[in-house]
């Protein structure tokens, strides 16, 4: 035996003779069945029964068909020939009935009445095996344990009861009697006429009782099973409850026999789906689908007819009242339980889980109590917790924790990727499942639910980790630049302070011996001074451009502009571009972190462009907006090689933009020129004047 992906098992096939027996009972079957309707349909008026069809006769065209398809493929699955004998004596029970009114419309009623016997026998067979052996021996075919061998002596002795109670009652007086003649009974026993009513009421009830407890064991048995045995037994459970169900409100409302026939020929496929192709989809959507279905259909009718029959009772003759006010109070009901009992029956399939809308509510209230690595802890935790699955872990690109697990994943585990507004920030892992009733489709409708909150969780470990590593390289360029200074003023500045201080020592001896080497050593100390105050400049420039300071922004723009060409690269001289300025909106009140920002990526700017884009013209716009300044460079160069590499300048101008939360984007085109688009955000403050000025 051997079992494909898609959970389909194939077997070798034989035709043994087995096979063979049931694949001609499965022939026969639908055979008797047709039969059975053609003698119905000649039968005259008089002698014709009310019904036309019953469960039994949905039996007949299925079940058989079926249990030799079984057969055919597991040849030792004693369930299909449970549903092959099962349905050739429904189809022998449904001909013998049909003959018996056809043999009493022509007369012979005592032959008539010897064709009840095999009729009875044939549905006494057909209950036993379909509604009692079939529901206790799926799916495995076997009895869950030895326990339940009194509901087969129940389910046989109260059917056997039934059938002897037929076969012995006492032929019916003419009155009353819904044919044209009398059939008598050839095996009644007299004798015994006071006790039969007893008898049919206490049978009936040991009918239902069994197949209530046959449907009991399926339950049992899914409980105490594994995942995959859960969801294998689901089908057929499914099944089985449906028609009990719609078997017994037939009982009360007649017109109910109807989806129990559709139901009871669904049962042989269920069957089948469980031992065949059970893995294919999730039992679970359909019986929560089908019991919310049913719960919102029962009670909104309730309702509707309640408000309706109330309505007419208090307005007497305004159908128009009533059915507005019974449509508007089934509306109200509706969404609220709708939800209701979806949560219910979620409850009821999947545990104390089972309501994602609990899950996400659980998860949110984790996730505020700790920082993002402790959320992301929370989250594992929560979706292992409602997926039911023996692991759950986190990796997060370029995250810190990079990587979290609850429980084990193990080897192939299942990938959701996790998106946070379009960016792919990780990936969850999910293991295999853990021993819980249906863990594939409420599986898929968990993950639809929490997946969002988990990219989140993702997202901001994602950001936390940038923020340390922001902090560090701050830390880091601090201490360079404190490293940098140190090093200009003891080295620079302080050696030439000491040698300054050394020549006033000199000259202050040799002034009175020899005032002409004074003289001399004062003049190399003038000249000194004159190269310490050229050190001073260049130290405080490295801090901040002094320019922005006597100019203002757009003044040090200006300047930028009109700057000198800068030496020639690999021996070739740059060329001179024209650079216009555009300035609007007042620069006057920027924060001094935006114009050092700004000052430093206009000169990275203007130095690419004298270098290497052979530019005739260039522009400078700036424009101040109320909550960001703008500041576009463009020229008319020949733009960036096709294969740009990201050097010094590029990449500084990138990270002084992101510095202060903004954006800097360098885009060209070959021949056209390049674009340099910065945008920095901006607190709110008064903007200034709004004067353009083209230089």
């Amino acid at each position: 035996m051997a079992e494909r992906p898609d959970g389909e098992i194939v077997e070798g096939r034989r035709l043994t003779g087995g096979v063979v027996f049931a694949a001609v009972l499965a022939v026969a079957s639908p055979l008797l069945g047709l039969l059975a309707i053609l003698v119905h349909l000649g039968l005259p008026p008089e002698w014709t029964p009310p019904e036309m069809a019953s469960p039994q006769t949905a039996v007949i065209f299925t079940f058989p068909a079926v249990g030799a398809f079984l057969l055919h493929h597991r040849p030792q699955l004693n369930m299909a020939w449970l549903m092959v004998i099962g349905g050739t004596a429904a189809g022998v029970s449904d001909l013998a009935r049909m003959l018996m009114f056809r043999v009493a419309a022509d007369g012979e009623l005592l032959m008539a009445g010897w064709l009840r016997v095999p009729a009875q026998l044939g549905w006494a067979i057909c209950g036993l095996t379909l509604t009692m052996l079939l529901p206790l021996y799926s799916p495995d075919g076997r009895l869950p344990s030895k326990r339940w061998r009194p509901v087969l002596w129940l389910g046989g002795a109260a059917l056997g009861t039934a059938t002897v109670r037929v076969l012995i009652r006492v032929t019916p007086p003419r009155e009353g009697y819904p044919y044209p003649e009398v059939i008598p009974n050839p095996t009644q026993v007299p004798a015994l006429a006071p006790y039969l009513d007893v008898v049919d009421v206490a049978s009936w009830v040991g009918i239902y009782t069994a197949m209530a407890l046959a449907w009991l064991s399926m339950a049992v048995r899914m409980r105490r099973a594994g995942p995959e045995v859960r969801r294998q037994i689901g089908w057929p459970m499914f099944a089985f409850a449906g028609y009990i169900v719609f078997l017994i409100g037939s009982a009360i409302w007649p017109a109910l026999i109807w989806p129990a026939v559709a139901w009871a020929a669904a049962i042989p496929f269920a069957v089948a789906f469980s031992v065949m192709r059970y893995r294919l989809y999730g039992i679970d959507t359909v019986i929560s689908r089908a019991f919310v279905a049913a719960g919102v259909v029962a009670v909104v009718s309730a309702v509707y007819f309640g408000a309706g029959a109330l309505s007419g009772l208090l307005v007497s003759g305004y159908h128009q009242v009533a059915g507005v006010a019974a449509a508007l109070f089934a509306g109200v009901f509706f969404h609220p339980l709708r939800r209701a009992l979806q949560r219910a029956v979620d409850r009821l399939l999947y545990g104390s889980v089972g309501d994602p809308a609990v899950l996400a509510a659980r998860l949110t209230q984790a996730v505020r109590r700790g920082d993002p690595a402790e959320a992301l802890t929370s989250v594992v935790s929560v979706l292992r917790d409602g997926l039911a699955v023996e692991g759950v872990a986190v990796e997060v690109t370029d995250g810190e924790p990079h990587y979290v697990e609850s429980g084990r994943v193990g080897p192939s585990p299942r990938e959701v990727p996790l998106v946070w507004h379009g960016t792919r920030v990780g990936r969850l892992l999910v293991g295999p499942p853990g021993p819980r009733r249906f863990p594939a489709a409420h599986n898929d409708r968990v993950l639809g639910t929490l997946t969002p909150y988990a990219a989140d969780v993702a997202h901001a470990v994602r950001m936390a980790a940038d923020l340390q590593r922001s902090r560090e390289r701050i830390l880091t360029a601090r201490e360079e630049e404190r490293r940098r200074l140190r090093r200009d003023l003891h080295d620079g500045l302080g050696q030439s302070l000491s040698a300054m201080a050394m020549t006033v020592n000199m000259a202050r001896l040799t002034l009175k011996s020899s005032p002409e080497a004074a003289g001399e050593l004062l003049r190399e100390l003038s000249t000194g001074m004159g190269a310490v105050t050229q050190d001073v400049k260049e130290l405080v420039y490295g801090l901040r451009p002094p320019a922005l300071d006597d100019l203002g922004l757009a003044g040090a723009l200006h300047g930028l502009a009109g700057g000198p060409q800068p030496e020639a690269v690999d021996g070739a001289a740059g060329s001179s571009p024209e650079v216009r300025v555009e300035v609007e909106g007042g620069l006057d009140d920027l924060p001094a972190a935006v114009e050092v920002a700004v000052y430093r990526i206009v000169q990275e700017s203007l130095t690419n462009i004298r270098r290497h884009a052979e530019a005739s013209t260039a522009c400078i716009s700036v424009q101040r907006e109320e909550d960001r300044l703008r500041v576009l460079i463009t020229d008319d160069g020949q733009g960036l090689p096709e294969t740009p590499r990201t050097g010094v300048g590029l990449g500084s101008m990138r990270e002084r933009a992101a510095e202060l939360g903004g954006v800097c984007v360098v885009t060209s085109e070959p021949g056209i020129g390049t674009r340099v688009d910065v945008t920095l955000p901006l607190l709110a403050t008064s903007p200034g004047r709004r004067t353009p000025s083209v230089s």
